[in-house]
C-alpha cells in the first residue's frame, strides 16, 4: 500500500510539473487558458479570503497555482489578439473577479510571475508530492518568491 502511494504521488508530481511548463507550450486557444487561469485564480483567492493563507500541502492549491503559472507564462510574447481572447476568458473563468477595472493590475501581476523562472515552484512542489512528504518547502527562496508574487497578485482582486 506505501509504494502504491509513493506511485500515485509521483504521477501527481508529474502532472504538477506537466501543468506547469510541457503543456503550456501544447496549443490551445488563449480563451480556454484564460478561463482556466481565471478560475484557478478564484479558488486561490478564496482559499486566501477564507483561511488567510495558502496551504501548500493541499495538492488543489498546489495544483491552481500551477494553472495561474500556466497562464501566465502562456503570455510571454503574446500577440494583442491572443491577449485580448485571454482577458476573455480570464474574466469569464473568474467568475468577474478579475473585471475591467482590475484587469491592467491582474495582468501586470500575471507578468510578475512569469518574470519569476518557474522550475523553482514546481521543482520543490513535485519533489514534496513524489517523496511524499507533501510539504513544500514555504522557506525556499524559489518557492517564496513565487508567492509573494502570487500573493500581490491576489491583493489587486480585492
Amino acid at each position: 500500500m506505501k509504494l502504491f502511494k509513493r506511485i500515485a504521488a509521483a504521477f501527481v508530481a508529474l502532472s504538477i510539473l506537466s501543468s506547469c511548463s510541457v503543456l503550456s507550450n501544447l496549443a490551445s486557444s488563449p480563451l480556454s487558458t484564460g478561463s482556466t487561469t481565471g478560475s484557478a485564480l478564484a479558488a486561490i483567492f478564496n482559499v486566501m479570503k477564507t483561511n488567510g493563507n495558502i496551504d501548500l500541502s493541499d495538492l488543489m492549491n498546489v495544483i491552481n497555482i500551477g494553472r495561474i503559472l500556466t497562464g501566465a507564462n502562456s503570455l510571454a510574447n503574446a500577440t494583442q489578439a491572443y491577449t485580448d481572447e485571454f482577458v476573455t476568458g480570464l474574466m469569464n473563468g473568474s467568475g468577474n473577479l478579475v473585471n475591467k477595472s482590475n484587469i491592467a493590475s491582474v495582468l501586470g501581476g500575471l507578468q510578475a510571475l512569469n518574470n519569476i523562472d518557474q522550475s523553482v515552484f514546481t521543482g520543490p512542489a513535485a519533489k514534496a508530492y513524489a517523496n511524499g512528504t507533501r510539504a513544500v518547502p514555504t522557506t525556499d527562496e524559489g518557492v517564496a518568491a513565487t508567492m509573494g508574487a502570487l500573493n500581490s497578485l491576489l491583493k489587486t482582486l480585492k
